[in-house]
């Protein structure tokens, strides 16, 4: 009997140790990967909460060098990295977050301020030779009011202000520069206000709106065709109070749209000694601008080649004239809207692609709805209405460009491994 209770004290011994030896087993297997876990917890916790680590973190920080410091902040854990196979030229490779989308050293305001340098020659000559000076009135009236409704906007909200960025300015130059010298001044000030407030910043601001707000202004101002459809002749001056006495001019695209040529020169053309909008009757000066634009890469030239490319290709195979087809594309291309709005407009960050093959479809679809609007709409201009179109469906772009660019990528890899196994 004793020799029993033995045994069965010693197997409870044994199964005690056992327990003991598999808690520890366990509480080793738990802290198996100490560093890792301290580097989550540093990495999620917040700095002003002091997370794990952070005195080493300090203590590191002090004894790294420069060039060290500069590459922890590049090639940091808390920055996600895309495959360089995947970076496109000029990116840093981090994943994109809200529009618009500026790389390296870039800046919202230093991309507004580019814009606003292209658009300069323009602005000026309009108002030095061919309007006068009411046009920088208009111009100043629309800043103004681009500027003052986001200002007070931001300050009803009690947000941080963004009229520093400068895109307000930018809006308010470019809905001006659409708009005939004549037009009233209020009427401009109801443009500008419909520009920011209801497109811009009821949809969250710069980055958030899914429209061009110069553009969108620009065509709910159709709202008064016969105020903003009176077209002054070219080296005049109208009264800076009142443009009721202005001398008109009928424009080119008045007349293509009947399918006869103008009667202006191609060299007016060029030049723009001819009757339009504040910024757009002198293409050399648009064209300047927006090559400016292209060499300080603040915009990527695949969208204006292609929207005018096809401007061009379709207005020299499918005349609306029996005079010559090349000078029928060749007043198509430089009368209107059609550069003003390819170079600063249908580029905008905010509403175009951003995939490469998304850029081109949608560049293409811009120039084939300004031509369909051109000779079939009732208006004889289709620029701003076939880019609004198409900021409308740039979603739809990218997610075809980025389909296309899965497509390549399976195929890549599917032609790598077929050369491995061979």
């Amino acid at each position: 009997m004793s020799e029993d209770l033995r045994d069965t004290k010693g197997e409870a011994e044994k199964a005690k140790e056992g327990n003991v030896v598999s808690a520890e087993e366990t509480t080793a297997g738990a802290h198996a990967h100490p560093e890792e876990e301290s580097t989550s917890e540093t990495q999620t916790a917040p700095e002003e909460h002091g997370g794990p680590g952070e005195a080493d973190r300090e203590q590191e920080g002090k004894d790294s060098s420069p060039e060290e410091k500069k590459t922890a902040r590049e090639t940091g854990p808390e920055r996600k990295k895309l495959h360089p196979r995947h970076r496109r030229r000029g990116e840093s490779g981090e994943l994109p977050g809200a529009a618009p989308h500026l790389t390296g050293r870039e800046s919202t305001r230093g991309m507004m301020a580019d814009v606003l340098i292209a658009l300069l020659p323009a602005l000026l000559f309009s108002g030095i030779y061919f309007f006068g000076p009411r046009s920088f009135l208009v111009t100043a009236v629309s800043v103004a009011v681009c500027v003052g409704a986001e200002a007070a906007w931001r300050a009803l909200r009690r947000e941080r202000q963004t009229v520093g960025d400068l895109s307000a300015v930018v809006t308010g130059v470019l809905l001006a520069m659409t708009l005939s010298v004549t037009t009233p001044y209020w009427v401009v000030a109801i443009g500008g206000l419909f520009a920011i407030v209801v497109v811009k910043l009821l949809y969250g601001g710069l980055g958030k709106n899914f429209m061009n707000p110069a553009l969108a202004g620009r065509v709910f101002l159709f709202s008064f065709p016969a105020l903003i459809n009176t077209w002054a002749a070219t080296r005049t001056s109208p009264d800076l109070l009142s443009a009721l006495d202005a001398v008109t001019a009928a424009t080119p695209m008045a007349t293509l749209h009947q399918g006869n040529l103008p009667g202006t020169t191609p060299l007016e053309m060029l030049t723009g000694i001819r009757g339009g909008a504040i910024g757009e009757v002198s293409a050399a000066l648009v064209l300047l601008g927006g090559l400016y634009l292209v060499v300080r890469r603040v915009i990527r030239p695949r969208i204006p080649l292609c929207m005018i490319g096809t401007v061009a290709l379709l207005t020299w195979l499918f005349p609306q004239t029996s005079g010559d087809r090349l000078y029928w594309m060749y007043y198509q291309l430089t009368g209107g809207g059609l550069l003003l709005g390819a170079f600063f407009m249908a580029t905008d960050p905010v509403t175009s692609p951003t995939t490469g093959w998304g850029q081109v479809l949608y560049g293409v679809g811009c120039g084939a709805l300004t031509v369909f609007l051109r000779y079939f709409g009732a208006y004889p201009e289709g620029v701003a209405f076939a880019i609004l179109l198409m900021n409308a469906a740039a979603w739809l772009f990218d997610r075809v460009g980025l389909m296309y660019r899965r497509r390549l990528r399976r195929d890549g890899v599917r032609k790598e491994e077929s050369g491995h196994g061979a």
